[in-house]
């Protein structure tokens, strides 16, 4: 018998003839000898044949609460149970008591994510938000390189991506400024309360995955059988992941000492951003070490490269020579391009460089940067006011990495398809 999660919801697919979706698992020679330095970080000693097998079942499986709320969004509008966006706004706003008369799909909806876990602590969590934000510039570059554009050497999210649009540079940018825009209001103070920015964008982006889930797997356009749903809990949690252990990891690589403390602060804030994007509690962990072995058995059961994971990646490297720098635009392009592929380099090494098509360059960038982090974190960080100064200077940076990638345009995730 399997979990709610485990099995594949009806229409999708046949579970009786299809258990995995063609992508799963079919790269396993290659993926393997690319997941070998997490293996050895993580401690894995033997495959974990059920989590695998878990793995490739819940591509099938979508998020059911938001899957339940979008279809009340797609009810005739004069069905008393559709649940309009102006709803959904409200009462992500102010409040489920704030929507009069409030559908029962929306009440449902907000049931939930209002509720917080017994198992959240939000001075670790508050803590954690101070620790993300002190990575500073790291944290974004990690986040891009390694996290994002690394990502895009397995098929699925990538063709997805592809699918929705945005493969010029500008596009590409926006949305990856959406990402930190989100990124850094769950990271600001008391960003996790209910009535905090990080809070509100990540039940605004679950609603949203669930819209976009919703469309492909109606439209026709999305082939099921080969990538399982278009957005699934295998596909979620591990990009959950990416924003957490695989971030230490990264960050380590450029030369940050991350505390034990900092570790576990760090991985509780991003468990509950996971709790409330709908991911799988049994795939939300508290140590970087239970990650890591989540995410060595994820990269086991991904596919190969597709040409939409290079097109992503070549839309964002040269997007970054049509930012607005402010002065010296073409010198200023063509050096964060050219630092962005040294240290692309750096993390994904040649082999990755090839799967996504991007020429390859020395490492040069990165040793200033180990420099610049050890004296930050193993000095600066020392003391409470150093820690405050790193905190602060984080939130600068971010600001000036927002107004690049945003340019003119406002600095915010995009609305709901209405």
């Amino acid at each position: 018998m399997f979990s709610r999660a485990e099995r594949a919801p009806a229409g999708a697919v046949d579970a009786d003839t299809l258990v995995y979706p063609h992508r799963f698992n079919s790269a396993r020679e290659r993926n393997e000898r690319l997941a070998r330095p997490l293996r050895i970080i993580a401690g894995v000693t033997t495959v974990d044949e059920r989590m695998l097998d878990r793995l490739g079942r819940r591509m099938f499986a979508r998020d059911e609460l938001g899957a339940r709320l979008v279809k009340a969004m797609r009810l005739a509008k004069d069905d008393p149970e559709r649940v309009t966006m102006a709803q959904f706004n409200r009462a992500l706003a102010e409040g489920i008591d704030a929507v009069v008369e409030a559908p029962e799909a929306l009440r449902e909806f907000f049931a939930v994510v209002d509720q917080v876990p017994d198992w959240v602590d939000f001075d670790l969590v508050e803590r954690g938000a101070r620790a993300f934000r002190r990575l500073g510039r790291s944290r974004d570059d990690v986040l891009l390189q390694l996290s994002l554009i690394g990502g895009y050497r397995f098929a699925g999210p990538a063709d997805l991506l592809v699918q929705t649009g945005g493969l010029t540079g500008s596009t590409a940018l926006r949305r990856l400024g959406e990402t930190q825009k989100w990124g850094d209001a769950v990271g600001t103070p008391a960003g996790m309360r209910r009535d905090g920015e990080g809070f509100k964008l990540t039940v605004h982006v679950r609603a949203m995955h669930a819209l976009i889930n919703h469309q492909f797997e109606t439209n026709g356009r999305w082939d099921t059988s080969q990538y399982g749903l278009p957005i699934n809990q295998s596909d979620q949690a591990a990009t959950l992941g990416l924003f957490s252990s695989t971030l230490l990891l990264g960050v380590r690589a450029l030369g940050r000492i991350v505390t034990r403390p900092e570790s576990l602060a760090i991985m509780h804030l991003w468990k509950y951003v996971g709790w409330l994007m709908g991911v799988d509690e049994d795939w939300l962990f508290d140590t970087e070490r239970e990650q890591n072995t989540f995410n060595y058995h994820v990269l086991l059961a991904q596919a190969d490269t597709t040409p939409a994971g290079a097109a992503l990646a070549v839309a964002l490297v040269d997007g970054q020579l049509t930012q607005n720098y402010g002065h010296l635009n073409t010198v200023r392009g063509h050096y964060t391009r050219l630092r962005t592929l040294s240290m692309l380099r750096y993390f994904l090494r040649k082999d990755g460089l090839r799967d996504l098509n991007l020429p390859i360059t020395p490492v040069w960038a990165v040793p200033p940067i180990i420099a610049m982090n050890v004296l930050e974190s193993g000095l600066i960080a020392r003391t409470r006011a150093g820690r405050r100064y790193l905190e602060h200077a984080g939130d600068r940076t971010s600001l000036r990495q927002l107004h690049l990638r945003f340019g003119t345009a406002p600095k915010e995730i995009g609305a709901l398809p209405s």
